[in-house]
């Protein structure tokens, strides 16, 4: 899933970025509201992480207008201010979420969880393709009942063709739904998670549409 991070502390900003990163998440960071703002409207976001204190333009008029033009991205507000005035404007506002700093990154992922699951109307369903089980909440996959390990980088591209199988991906799709700005991405990258999926679910588990993209295959 593709997060835009709008946060104007560096040292905040550049450690949820990592720790988003390692959890397989592409974060596109952004510091300040005219930054966010232009992003928001030229790139499809799964979800919006947002200080409220930044320049420019702060995060509530951000949000505000976002909900105005009838864009439902989901928001989280990741903030200091933790006054109930605060929390009530927030949430009143169109933020489907509010968290005070400083908090732990476990809980920040619970919480996007909870709001990936409430977008959706019901609990995030368990994905299935043939003998391959791909559980959302947990971060699992299984291959006939067995769990696999995959790496985060894995479980992201996994998911993104299980979604829909019958659907060819483009490489250059995939990396934009796996990496985020200014993240150095190899030119082989999403050959390597292919063939590491390839690897650990059987060689036939995703097909290679020449000159197209990828696809789920087949796995018996």
């Amino acid at each position: 899933m593709r997060v835009l991070l709008v946060e104007d502390d560096v040292l905040i900003g550049s450690g949820l970025q990592h720790g988003l990163r390692q959890e397989g998440f592409a974060v596109d960071w952004a510091q300040d509201g005219e930054a966010a703002s232009l992003a928001l409207r030229t790139t499809s976001y799964g979800l919006v992480l947002l200080d409220l204190g930044l320049p420019k333009q702060n995060g509530l008029t951000l949000l505000t207008r976002l909900r105005q033009r009838d864009d439902a991205t989901p928001v989280i507000i990741i903030t200091a201010r933790d006054a109930v005035p605060d929390r009530v404007s927030g949430l009143d506002g169109g933020a489907d979420d509010y968290l005070v700093k400083p908090f732990a990154l476990e809980e920040l992922l619970a919480r996007m969880r909870v709001v990936n699951r409430r977008q959706a109307g019901r609990v995030q369903p368990k994905l299935q393709f043939g003998v391959i089980e791909l559980d959302p909440a947990r971060h699992e996959v299984r291959l006939r009942g067995d769990e696999v390990g995959l790496t985060a980088r894995e479980f992201s591209l996994l998911y993104e063709l299980i979604r829909d199988p019958s659907i060819v991906i483009s490489r250059e799709q995939l990396e934009e739904r796996l990496y985020g700005w200014n993240e150095e991405v190899e030119s082989n990258a999403v050959q390597v998670h292919v063939h590491n999926l390839r690897r650990k679910l059987g060689a036939e588990a995703i097909r290679n549409v020449r000159g197209v993209g990828y696809q789920m295959g087949e796995v018996t």
